[in-house]
C-alpha cells in the first residue's frame, strides 16, 4: 500500500504543477507587454493543462527523483521507508511513466529506473510522534546546473548575498528555464546552507518567511532578478522569477555560507503523510 500510494504522489508531482504556481504564471501573462515573453508563457501554460487533462508529465525532464521526510521516531513504518520510496521509483519510471535520469558516475551508463547509487535522494529528519511526512520534490537538470555556494567574509552579510544572488541568475540567463523560483539558504555550513536552500523551494508561491526582515529581503531580491528582464525562458519580459524564498541558520562567526537553488517554472512537488494505522494523505 505505501509503495502504491507513493507512487501515485510521484505521478501528481510530475503530471500537476501546484495552483499557487499556476496562478502565478497567469498572472505573469496577464501583466506581460513583451510579444515573445508572452507567448513562451502562453505554451508553458498549455503544457500545465495537457499534463492535468492527460495525466501525463508537464516536461521531458522528469528530473532526479528527491525526497524530503519528516518521520516520527514512534512510527512503524521507520525501517521499510527507504526500501518503499526505492521501489516506488522503479514503478513509477515504468508506470506514470518517468524519463530514466539515474547515470554511474564511471560508466555513464543510465539505470534505467531511476535509481542508483545515492538515487534518489532522501534527507531524513527525525521528529517527535509516529506520523511520517514526505515531499515528492522531483528536479530537473537544467534549473539544477544553476546551483551554487558562497562562502563569504562575515562582513559581506545579506548585501553580498543579493549580490551574489541576483548575478548569478544574471549569468544563468534563460538556462533553467525561467520563469524560475530561487530557494536561498544562509548559514549552517557549506552543505547545509545548500539543503535549506532546495527544502526553501517547498514553499508556496507568496509564502514569506515569518521573519519579517527577512520577508523584506525574499521581496526585494525578487524585483531586483526581475529588473534583470531575462523572461520566460530566457527571451526577454518582465518576469524571470515568480518567487525568492530564503531559510536560515545560525552560522559560524567566521563563516557566512550561502546556498543558491533554482527551479524552473515546472515547480513539480507533491506530499504524503503516513499515519500510524497506515492511512495515507496525498496533496499539493
Amino acid at each position: 500500500m505505501l509503495v502504491g500510494a507513493l507512487v501515485e504522489a510521484i505521478r501528481l508531482a510530475v503530471t500537476r504543477i501546484p495552483e499557487d504556481t499556476v496562478d502565478a504564471l497567469r498572472k505573469a501573462y496577464e501583466e506581460e507587454n513583451n510579444g515573445i515573453a508572452r507567448f513562451n508563457l502562453e505554451n508553458i501554460l498549455r503544457a500545465i493543462e495537457i499534463g492535468r487533462e492527460r495525466s501525463i508529465p508537464v516536461c521531458q525532464d522528469t528530473g532526479t527523483m528527491t525526497f524530503f521526510i519528516r518521520a516520527g521516531v514512534e512510527s512503524p513504518f521507520l525501517k521499510e521507508l527507504e526500501g518503499a520510496i526505492i521501489e516506488a521509483v522503479r514503478r513509477a519510471t515504468l508506470e506514470v511513466p518517468l524519463r530514466p535520469n539515474a547515470v554511474g558516475i564511471l560508466s555513464g551508463k543510465n539505470s534505467g529506473d531511476n535509481t542508483g547509487r545515492g538515487v534518489p535522494v532522501i534527507h531524513w529528519e527525525l521528529d517527535k510522534g509516529d506520523e511520517v511526512e514526505i515531499a515528492v520534490f522531483p528536479k530537473g537538470g537544467g534549473s539544477e546546473n544553476c546551483s551554487a555556494l558562497a562562502m563569504l567574509a562575515p562582513g559581506e552579510g545579506w548585501e553580498g548575498l543579493k549580490r551574489f544572488v541576483v548575478e548569478k541568475v544574471r549569468t544563468c540567463g534563460g538556462k533553467p528555464c525561467p520563469p524560475v523560483i530561487i530557494g536561498v539558504g544562509v548559514g549552517g555550513g557549506a552543505d547545509y546552507s545548500l539543503k535549506l536552500a532546495k527544502r526553501a523551494l517547498l514553499r508556496k508561491i507568496g509564502e514569506r518567511n515569518p521573519n519579517k526582515e527577512i520577508a523584506k529581503i525574499e521581496e526585494e531580491l525578487l524585483e531586483e532578478i526581475n529588473a534583470l528582464g531575462i523572461g520566460p525562458m530566457g527571451m526577454g519580459g518582465k518576469t524571470t522569477a515568480l518567487d525568492v524564498k530564503i531559510e536560515v541558520a545560525h552560522r559560524h562567526p567566521a563563516s557566512f555560507p550561502v546556498g543558491l537553488a533554482v527551479q524552473c517554472w515546472a515547480n513539480r512537488r507533491a506530499f504524503l503523510r503516513l499515519k500510524p494505522n497506515g492511512r495515507v494523505e496525498i496533496w499539493q
